[in-house]
């Protein structure tokens, strides 16, 4: 059974920061493409950042320069660290899995998400 938990979110000012963690389980971390997606309330889901499995990191143009994703493969976990934060980037935040369980099925796999609030 594969779990993704995340954890970080909260309440911040804008020009704040926060870090999330999403810490996985059931699936081949290393060899997995993990992502962060988030939905803003009468949004559509969007793609903020992903890391591959080699280690290749690309970002939304409406956090570059201000997100960082990040993995601890010892860990099984991924991280976005978010600076400078807006008001626009309030949202619920997903982590994904895009991998292989160790039961070898292939999937795509969401956490539960963990909501981001920015506001004074």
């Amino acid at each position: 059974q594969v779990q993704l938990v995340e954890s970080g979110g909260g309440l911040v000012q804008p020009g704040g920061s926060l870090r999330l963690s999403c810490a996985a389980s059931g699936i081949i971390f290393g060899l997995s493409t993990m992502s962060w997606y988030r939905r803003a309330p009468g949004k559509q889901r969007e793609l903020v950042a992903t890391i591959t499995s080699g280690g290749g990191v690309d970002y939304a143009n409406s956090v570059k320069g201000r997100f960082t994703i990040s993995r601890d493969i010892f860990k099984s976990t991924v991280y976005l660290q978010m600076n400078s934060l807006k008001p626009e980037d309030t949202a619920v935040y997903y982590c994904t899995a895009d991998g292989t369980t160790r039961t070898g099925t292939r999937g795509d796999f969401w956490g539960q998400g963990t909501q981001v609030t920015v506001s004074s």
